[in-house]
This record gives structure tokens, C-alpha cells and sequence, in this order.
């Protein structure tokens, strides 16, 4: 069978990778401590779950607009301008399936062959892979654990050229946890006010989940407010995952053009979900609240455990869910005569040796780590620490 060329432009997500061969060794009875998937272990609060089962009762099970229901429009406009101080109309709005799909509309709609595309790494998979498919130019800027894995202005102006049409970033970030201030972020945007052609692409998915103070959205920023696309969802903060939920706030134009290539995709998002999406905007947000408490204890634990291993680095995560260790220490190592020569070997090691599942690094563009998931129970967390500390200490 032939396939297109589009599709070697792309390859399967490592995150996904992972998570599938942990499935299929636990289905094969394998007891496995699973760190590879950024997924909340929470149950959607259940004030969210009444919502879509009053949505079904009472039939609300068709069709809906394209750019979503004007109910979950409205409510991201309110959300964004209680929350964040961003003032949109609902024509600013357009929601997807999944911020993943927000993502992939905003790129596959702006990007040619030729864009060149700024992603400071490390950086969520998807990103470079959507620019890839578009048949841009993916330009990334190495932000290492001295900058807590943050672009600088004078990075960022040094990437800039005539051809550079967007940037893509993440606050938190993920795989870091890594969060942009607001001095950070002023100064970033003093670089961008000199490129005009520049667009901003803000995922700010894992905005709840913040363990330093509030939220700052690069879209606050008056100067270049008609140049950032906001995305975000459902699917961290409110542990929405298998809803798939996701929007943008961006420019009318924008929004129309998403549109137009949404309609040709998947046209609206799921109704149900779209009805329990509004509960979660506008309903009580305690049960979040209640979540970030436990994955703050979750970090201070994981980042202590890794932080006693020996030649382990970890920077301490101020949000999202994830660890991002430092490991390369512990390649030219090895164990039963196979060495390790990277973070994906290691990776592979910790799976077969010390069974539990990590993402290697160079997934998010930074070879020396490997990504950890806190997203589960602090039994889990324990095991998985000691069973780690037990499979390094083997390596020679």
C-alpha cells in the first residue's frame, strides 16, 4: 500500500509510544509503575459529570456549530476576562476537539512551506510535529536547566529572522513545569514588538495546575495582544482528558479560517462534552483547587526522591505535573554488559530493569532528561522512586 509523503513528515509520539508498550506489558501481566502519560488520575469533578448527564436527558445529542455552542463560547469569554483579564467577544472563540486539534487548526491554517517557526526546547512533542505537516521550517532555541529551560529575549531575537512566522511556547510548560513570570514574559514581548510578523502561539493548557502564584497569560500584554493565539482546554485542570475539549482565543480572522478547515475535519465538537465543558467554566472550582494541593505534594516528594539519587539533577517544577530530570551522568554506564549510550536507552532500561515508563528526553528536544509523570497516587510514586533509585544504582 502507498501512503502519502505527509505522513513520514511525522512520527508516532513518544509519549504515546510509551504508554502503549506499558499497556500491552501490563496486559501481559507485568507489574508496571506507569510515569509516562500527563494524565490526571482524579475522577471530572462530579458537578461536570451531572452536567452532560442532564446534556442527555435531555437530548441534547446533535449536531453542534462548528466553532462550538454559543453557551461554551460565552463561557470562555467570561472565563478569560475573570481569570485572566483578557477581554474577547465569542467571535474571538472557536472550540475544538482537544487543545491538540486547537493547535493543529492554528498551524496547518497559518503555516506554508518556507514559515519558519520558533519552539524553544524543551517543548510539548506535538508542537514541531503539526509544524512538520504544515511544511514549515521548525526553529529550536536549546533552553537549558540554567534558565530553568526558559527562552531568553537575546535567544529569542537571535532565532528571529525575515522568514520567522510564528513562535510556539507553553506556560506551564510541559514537559518542564517550567512558568514564565510576568518581568519574563514583559520582556519577551519588548523582542516581539520589533517583529511585527510574528505571531504567538500561547498554550496555556496547565494554567490551574501552578504552584507560584497567578497566572500569567502573554496575551495581557496590550502591544501584542492581536498577535497571540491563546489555547487551552479541559483536560489538565479540570481532568477532563477523555472529553476532548479544547479552544482558541485569537483574532476574527483567525478564528474564521480555523473554522472554515475544522468544518472540513470534524465540524463541532462533541455536545455532551461541550454542556459539561460549560459546568466546568463557570461551576465551583474547589475540586480543582483540591487537585493542584495534591500534585504539589506529589512534586515536593518526587523532586526530593530524585534529588537523593546519585548524579540525578532535577529542577523543581513550579506547575503542571512532570519532573524533568537530568540523567546524562549515567550514559557510558551499564548493567549486564548493555550500556547506556542516551536517554532513550535509559528510558528502556528503567522500563526492563526497573519497571516503570518514562519518556525519554530528546521526545521534547532535550536529550540529557527524561520526562516523570506525577500524575498519580502517592503510592505509586513511592514504588516508582525506589524501584528508579534501585535500577541506577545497578548501572557501572
Amino acid at each position: 500500500m502507498k501512503f502519502s509523503n505527509r505522513l513520514s513528515r511525522i512520527s508516532e509520539p513518544q509519549t504515546i509510544k510509551m504508554a502503549k508498550l506499558t499497556r500491552a506489558l501490563k496486559s501481559e501481566g507485568a507489574n508496571i509503575v506507569d510515569l509516562s502519560l500527563g494524565e490526571p488520575d482524579f475522577a471530572t469533578p462530579q458537578h461536570i459529570v451531572d452536567a452532560a448527564t442532564k446534556a442527555m436527558e435531555d437530548g441534547f445529542t446533535k449536531y453542534t456549530p462548528v466553532a462550538g455552542i454559543p453557551d461554551l463560547r460565552n463561557a470562555i469569554v467570561e472565563k478569560l476576562k475573570r481569570d485572566n483579564n483578557l477581554h474577547y467577544a465569542a467571535e474571538n472563540i472557536i472550540v475544538s476537539t482537544g487543545a491538540k486539534q486547537s493547535l493543529a487548526n492554528v498551524i496547518l491554517c497559518m503555516i506554508d512551506k518556507g514559515d519558519e517557526v520558533i519552539i524553544p526546547t524543551p517543548y510539548w512533542v506535538t508542537y514541531s510535529a503539526l509544524v512538520n505537516l504544515a511544511e514549515g521550517t521548525v526553529k529550536h532555541v536549546s533552553c537549558g536547566i540554567a534558565t530553568d529551560f526558559k527562552i531568553t529575549p537575546a535567544q529569542l531575537e537571535a532565532a528571529i529572522t525575515p522568514a520567522t512566522r510564528m513562535f510556539i511556547f507553553s506556560s506551564p510548560c510541559n514537559p518542564t513545569g517550567s512558568i514564565y513570570s510576568k518581568e519574563e514574559l514583559a520582556e519577551l514581548v519588548q523582542v516581539f514588538e520589533k517583529y511585527p510578523q510574528v505571531y504567538i502561539v500561547s498554550d496555556e493548557i496547565y494554567e490551574y495546575i501552578n504552584y507560584v502564584g497567578k497566572h500569567t497569560s502573554i496575551a495581557s500584554f496590550s502591544s501584542v495582544f492581536d498577535r497571540v493565539i491563546v489555547v487551552n482546554g479541559f483536560s489538565k485542570g479540570y481532568a477532563m482528558t477523555g472529553w476532548r475539549l479544547g479552544y482558541i482565543a485569537a483574532p476574527v480572522e483567525l478564528v474564521q479560517a480555523c473554522e472554515k478547515y475544522q468544518s472540513q475535519y470534524t465540524s463541532g465538537a462533541n455536545s455532551i462534552a461541550q454542556k459539561a465543558g460549560v459546568a466546568a467554566l463557570l461551576g465551583d472550582m474547589t475540586p480543582t483547587y483540591n487537585m493542584v494541593v495534591a500534585y504539589k505534594q506529589r512534586r515536593d516528594y518526587v523532586v526530593a526522591a530524585l534529588r537523593a539519587i546519585p548524579h540525578v539533577q532535577c529542577a523543581m517544577p513550579d506547575g503542571a505535573f512532570y519532573a524533568f530530570p537530568d540523567i546524562s551522568a549515567f550514559f557510558g554506564k551499564s548493567f549486564n554488559g548493555n550500556v547506556i549510550q542516551n536517554d532513550e536507552d535509559l528510558s528502556m532500561y528503567l522500563l526492563h530493569e526497573g519497571h516503570l515508563t518514562t519518556v525519554n528526553g530528546s521526545a521534547f528536544g532535550e536529550p540529557h532528561c527524561i520526562r516523570i509523570s506525577y500524575a498519580t497516587s502517592m503510592e505509586q510514586l513511592m514504588e516508582a522512586m525506589k524501584r528508579m533509585a534501585n535500577a541506577l544504582s545497578k548501572l557501572v
